[in-house]
């Protein structure tokens, strides 16, 4: 399953499920933008140990996502390279739990920021790339969060509700122009962003998951390389629920 010669942007690539992305897209032969918020020597030697060790291309990539104009530059630079961008990966994205008497309406814009906003204003400058192109995956990292109606999620949720919509609506957009959009719609993974509900809330998502555990970055690594690969060349519009058979 080679992909010699592709090329990927990974946003929130140096921790949780984008660092399980940067390995497995690697693994993979992609050539990759590994795009985080700033400048880590540590994330920068695991991008040389990874381009060493599956001789691809990793340049790192730094910019805030709740800052327009350092989007707009990164992603500027990505172009100027003028390669093909044969996939995005939207990864970033910023958890957030509160009930609706203990959420600011500042809280609901910050959160929206990053896990809508940035999301569009990456989609739009990719796009025109890939639309020039007239090929291009786009994987959006959804969450079953904003497929389920629990309260105490009013902003995290209702951000990745919004994106699930986006994303389907930009399918249909794109689709003509030879590009697919797909999300992906992780359960509880296990990463600091999955730690952030407390014990007793794990405990009881756990226990109406079938598979009785938190999934694992790997397994929504390969659900993204598949949507990106030429194997899943005739769907788009598709949110790829990965939950563990979550009730």
């Amino acid at each position: 399953m080679a992909s010699a010669n592709k090329n990927v942007i990974i946003t929130g690539s140096n921790r949780g499920i984008g660092k399980a992305l940067l390995k497995e897209f690697a693994e993979r032969g992609y050539n990759i933008w590994a795009c985080a918020r700033k400048e880590n020597s540590e994330f920068e030697k695991d991008i040389n140990g990874l381009s060493e060790k599956y001789n691809v291309l990793i340049k790192p990539v730094y910019f805030d996502l709740s800052k327009e104009e350092e989007i707009k530059a990164g992603i500027k630079d990505i172009i100027s390279e003028r390669k093909n961008i044969d996939a995005l990966i939207n990864n970033a994205g910023v958890p957030h739990g509160g009930l609706l008497s203990m959420t600011s309406l500042k809280s609901i814009r910050d959160v929206y920021e990053i896990n809508v906003f940035a999301q569009i204003l990456i989609t739009q400058l990719v796009s025109r790339k890939m639309i020039r192109q007239k090929s291009g995956s786009i994987i959006n990292m959804c969450s079953v969060g904003g497929m389920e109606h629990n309260p105490g999620y009013l902003a995290y949720g209702s951000s990745k509700a919004a994106l699930i919509w986006i994303t389907k609506s930009i399918a249909k957009e794109l689709a003509p122009l030879g590009i697919r959009v797909n999300g992906i719609s992780p359960g509880l993974i296990e990463t600091d962003m999955g730690h952030y509900k407390s014990d007793d809330e794990m405990a009881k998502v756990i226990d109406r998951t079938p598979m009785g555990r938190m999934g694992k970055p790997e397994e929504i690594a390969k659900a993204a390389a598949f949507l990106a690969s030429d194997e899943a060349s005739y769907i788009t519009g598709h949110i790829m629920v990965v939950d563990g058979g979550r009730l």
